[in-house]
Formats: structure tokens, sequence, C-alpha cells
């Protein structure tokens, strides 16, 4: 009679189903327990996030839309009127075209400084702990401390040096348009490529050596091996980099505060500074919001377009 061996077959089936439900319960109950662990752990920093970003980006937007002075309970609501006066005011749009040099002026110079200091750091020169020190110290500094000493150095220390040593060179950068934004971008350079050198320079020694060996065997010069393999290969640190110092100077704000004030004139006004400027000293909350919302519109926009430009070429090396 086969009866037996059915009921004994079937009865360990149920004992094999009956543990697989078992460790799926096990397994789910753990994923659910992890998940609350990671909730509970990103909570805070969503709070923070939500306080201190969303919602006041959802209340410039409010307020982008009303009349209103930032001081009075009264906000007239003008829907998209400041939208309008904006691209008709003749000084937001002429600080929007001052931040569009400075941010190329500062991307294009500070990759290629900090990407050229890297090599060179990586190449096994003496002292290089030194060197990388010395060019990462500034980067500490507040950039209202840097605008200062900049505007010291401009002002009084090289225009010093240039009379000792009988020369005529201008060193008053920050005295004319024709030379505000070069001064600046002196500054800016002179405080920050050490921190995108450091994040090159790890890219660079993440590099398998192998690769540099194989290319020296197929015949590959020093130029052509940067160009195929160290540049490739640096792929996601240019992405990084690229961004960073794009949407950082973008809201170039406190380098002007100590050095230029948005002068000589109105030359070196930026997006933020003349939107604290109409707010803050024109009352003008309701204007100056708008202009905020559409500095975060334009932030997001170019972050975006480069991200996703750049991990293509990721993909590609």
């Amino acid at each position: 009679d086969p009866s037996p061996f059915v009921n004994f077959r079937e009865h360990k089936m149920a004992a094999e189903w009956s543990d697989i439900m078992k460790k799926n319960k096990n397994s789910s109950s753990i994923e659910k327990r992890m998940v609350r662990q990671y909730l509970v752990l990103v909570l805070p920093g969503m709070i923070i996030f939500t306080i201190g970003l969303i919602i006041p980006l959802i209340l410039s937007f409010r307020y982008s839309l009303t009349d209103w002075d930032g001081m009075t309970p009264e906000k007239t609501f003008v829907g998209i009127q400041n939208y309008i006066k904006l691209f008709k005011d003749k000084d937001f749009l002429d600080a929007w075209w001052f931040t569009i040099k400075f941010t190329i002026g500062n991307t294009v110079i500070q990759n290629i400084l900090a990407l050229l200091f890297a090599v060179a750091l990586d190449s096994g020169i003496r002292a290089q702990k030194v060197y990388r020190a010395a060019f990462f110290i500034p980067c500490l500094i507040s950039a209202v401390v840097v605008g200062f000493v900049w505007l010291k150095m401009f002002s009084n220390v090289l225009p010093a040096i240039n009379d000792w040593l009988g020369t005529n060179f201008n060193f008053m950068l920050f005295g004319s348009p024709d030379t505000v934004l070069g001064g600046l971008l002196i500054a800016n350079n002179w405080q920050w490529v050490g921190y995108w050198m450091l994040i090159y320079l790890a890219g660079l020694q993440s590099v398998p050596a192998e690769l540099y060996e194989a290319a020296k065997v197929d015949g590959a010069n020093a130029i052509h091996r940067f160009f195929n393999v160290t540049i490739p290969m640096l792929a996601p640190a240019i992405t990084i980099c690229v961004v960073g110092i794009t949407t950082g100077s973008l809201k170039v704000y406190d380098l002007l505060v100590t050095s230029t004030k948005g002068g000589p004139g109105r030359a070196s006004t930026s997006v933020i500074y003349k939107t604290y400027t109409t707010a803050i000293n024109g009352r003008q909350y309701g204007y100056g919001s708008a202009m905020t919302v559409t500095l975060v519109f334009a932030l997001l926009l170019v972050a975006l377009i480069q991200v996703k430009g750049l991990r293509k070429k990721e993909v590609q090396a």
C-alpha cells in the first residue's frame, strides 16, 4: 500500500514549507526592524533639512507672489508681477551677468589648477605633506576674512612692493570695473584651489599603477598617459569638483561683503548680493524672494544638467 509513503512525503513537504515560511517571516521582521532603525537615524537630519531648507523655500515662493516689505503684517498678493519685473530690472540682469562670468572663470581656473597641483603632488616630490597643508590651509579661513585680506593686499601690500621694486604694475584690482572680476577670481581661487586639489589627489591615488605600466609598455608618453588614463579614471572626481565649484560660485556673497561691497558701482554685484540689498536694505521682501526663487531654480537646473552630462562621461570612461 503506497499511502504511508504518500503521507510521509506530504508531511515532509509540509514541514519544509513551514520552515520556509518561518524563515521568510523572520527575514521580513529583520527587514522591518532595519527599516525602523534607518528611519530613526535619518529622522533628525530630515527634520533639520525640512526646517532649514524646505519650509523656507516654500515660504520664499509664497512671499514672492506678494508685495511685502518684510516688516508690516499686510502682504498684498500681486501674482507673478515680481517675476515679470525681474526680467525688466537692468540691475538684476547685470548681477546675473557678473555671476555667470565669475562662475565660468572659477570653474575653469579652479579645476585646471587643482588638477595640475594634484598631479604634481602625486608625482613623488619631496615635502609632499607640507605642500598639501600649505594649499589646504586657506580654505579653512572664512571667505569674509579672505575678502578683507585681499583688499589689503591689493590696496596696501602689493602697491608697497611695487614702489619698493620701482615697477609700475596696477595692483588696485578692486578699484576698477574692468579689473574687479580678475581680483575676485584671484582671491577665490587662492582660498579654494587646495580643497579641490585634495579631491583630485585622492582620485589619483586610487588609480591602479598597472594601468600606467600597461600604457608605458604600449609606448604611451606622459601626455598620452595623462589624457588616456588619468583623466578617464578621474571622471567621478571631475563630476564632484565641477558641480561643487559651479554651484558654490553661483552663490558667491560673503567674499564680496568685505572686499568690494558689490562695487565699484555695481560691477561686482552678484545675484545673492543684489537679493540681500533688495530684500533687507530696500525693504522689498516680496521682490527679493522672487530673486531667491529664480536663483534656486537656476542652481537646480545647472546641477542637474552637469550631473547628467558628467555621469555619462563616467560611464564611457
